[in-house]
C-alpha cells in the first residue's frame, strides 16, 4: 500500500476493497498543531475559561433574566467541575503513551478480550476522577495497544467505582449503605456487560482509534500528547457544556414532581435527567439525595446513568471515537444501565 501523502488531514478515510487496518487510524498530524499555532489555541482555551468565570462573577448578575442567569451558572459550573479531572485524565493518558510500553499491557491484561474486561472493570477502581477523564485515558490505553472491549470497560467503570465517588455516595447517603453497595455493583455490572457486549459484536470500523502521536517516548512525547488531548477533549466538552446548560433550562421542576409517583416513569426520568444535567460523579450523589419525592431505585438509575452517558461525556466520546462509535455504544450503555440499575434496585433496595 503506498504511503499517505502527508498533507491528508481527514480523519475519515476512503473505504472500499483495498481498505485496510491502516484505514481505521488517522494520520498522525490528525488535530495537532505546531509552534505558534497551537501555542496561540492553548491561550486561548485558557482564555475562554478564564472569561467564562469572570462573565459569571461580573456580567451574569447585572442580567436581570433569571433562565440566562442559570443557564450560565450551569454552564460555567459543568465546565470548572469538570476541567481539572480532564486535565488529569489527559495527563495520565499522555503519561500512559509516552513511558509505558506497549507490553506492558500485554503482560498486564489477559490475552482473550472477553477475559480483559472484568479485570479492566476492576481496575477502575484506581482512578480518582470523574467521567471526562476516563475518555482520554481509555483512548491512551487504546493507542498502546489495549482491547477496545477491555478500554470502554474500564472507561464505564472508572468514574462510578472509584473510592472518592464511593465516599461521597456514603455522605449524601447517610446511614444507606446498601445505596453504596447498590451503586457500586450496579456500576461495574453495566461496565463489564457493555464490554462483553462490545468484544462479541463490536466492529473495528465503528471505532476511531485515537493516534499514537508518533513513535516518541519520553518527557517531549508526554509534552505533545497532553497539548493534543486538552485542545481536543476541552473542545468538546465546552460543547457538551452548551448542551446541558441549554436543557438544564428547558425541563421544568414542577414536571418531575409530577412524574415521581409513577414507579417506571420516575425511573426513567431521572434516568434521562442525569443525561441532561451532565454532574460531575463526584457530586452527583448528592443531587440525587435532594430528589426526595423520588423512589430509591429511581435515585439509584440516576447514579448508575450519570457517568456512564452524559451530554459532555457523549460529546467527548465522539470527538475522540468518532460519530459511528458514540451512535452504538451510548444507546447500549444507556439501556444497560438502566435495566441493571431497576434490577439491583428491585434486589438491594
Amino acid at each position: 500500500m503506498a504511503p499517505r501523502p502527508a498533507h491528508v488531514t481527514a480523519t475519515r478515510l476512503p473505504r472500499g476493497p483495498g481498505a485496510d487496518a491502516e484505514d481505521l487510524y488517522p494520520p498522525d498530524s490528525w488535530g495537532r498543531r505546531t509552534g505558534s499555532g497551537r501555542a496561540r489555541v492553548l491561550w486561548g482555551f485558557g482564555l475562554l475559561v478564564a472569561g467564562l468565570v469572570a462573565g459569571r462573577v461580573w456580567l451574569a448578575p447585572a442580567i436581570d433574566w433569571p433562565a440566562l442567569q442559570t443557564w450560565a451558572t450551569v454552564f460555567v459550573a459543568i465546565c470548572v467541575q469538570a476541567l481539572p479531572f480532564l486535565v488529569f485524565g489527559v495527563a495520565l493518558s499522555a503519561a500512559i503513551t509516552a513511558f509505558v510500553p506497549a507490553s506492558f499491557w500485554a503482560r498486564a491484561l489477559p490475552k482473550n478480550p472477553a477475559a480483559a474486561v472484568p479485570v479492566a472493570g476492576v481496575a477502575g477502581a484506581v482512578l480518582p476522577g470523574c467521567e471526562c477523564a476516563s475518555v482520554p485515558v481509555a483512548g491512551g490505553l487504546m493507542a498502546r495497544g489495549v482491547a477496545p472491549a477491555a478500554a470502554l470497560t474500564f472507561l464505564l467503570a472508572a468514574p462510578a467505582i472509584n473510592p472518592i465517588v464511593l465516599v461521597a455516595t456514603a455522605v449524601a447517603f447517610p446511614g444507606q449503605p446498601m445505596m453504596v453497595l447498590a451503586r457500586f455493583a450496579a456500576s461495574l455490572t453495566v461496565a463489564v456487560l457493555a464490554g462483553w457486549v462490545w468484544a462479541r459484536f463490536g466492529r473495528a470500523r465503528w471505532l476511531r482509534v485515537p493516534s499514537r502521536h508518533g513513535a516518541e517516548t519520553g518527557w517531549e512525547a508526554f509534552r505533545q500528547a497532553m497539548l493534543h488531548d486538552l485542545l481536543h477533549a476541552g473542545g468538546f466538552l465546552v460543547v457538551g457544556g452548551l448542551a446541558a446548560a441549554t436543557l438544564n433550562v428547558v425541563v421544568p421542576r414542577a414536571w418531575l414532581d409530577t412524574v415521581a409517583g409513577v414507579p417506571w416513569l420516575a425511573v426513567l426520568v431521572l434516568a434521562l435527567l442525569a443525561v441532561i444535567l451532565s454532574i460531575c460523579s463526584e457530586a452527583d450523589a448528592f443531587v440525587a439525595a435532594s430528589l426526595a419525592s423520588f423512589s430509591p431505585t429511581a435515585k439509584l438509575a440516576f447514579l448508575v446513568v450519570g457517568p456512564m452517558v452524559d451530554l459532555k461525556l457523549i460529546a467527548l466520546q465522539v470527538g475522540t471515537f468518532g460519530r459511528a462509535f458514540a451512535l452504538r455504544f451510548v444507546p447500549l450503555t444507556f439501556c444497560l444501565a438502566v435495566a441493571v440499575a431497576v434490577l439491583t434496585g428491585w434486589a438491594l433496595l
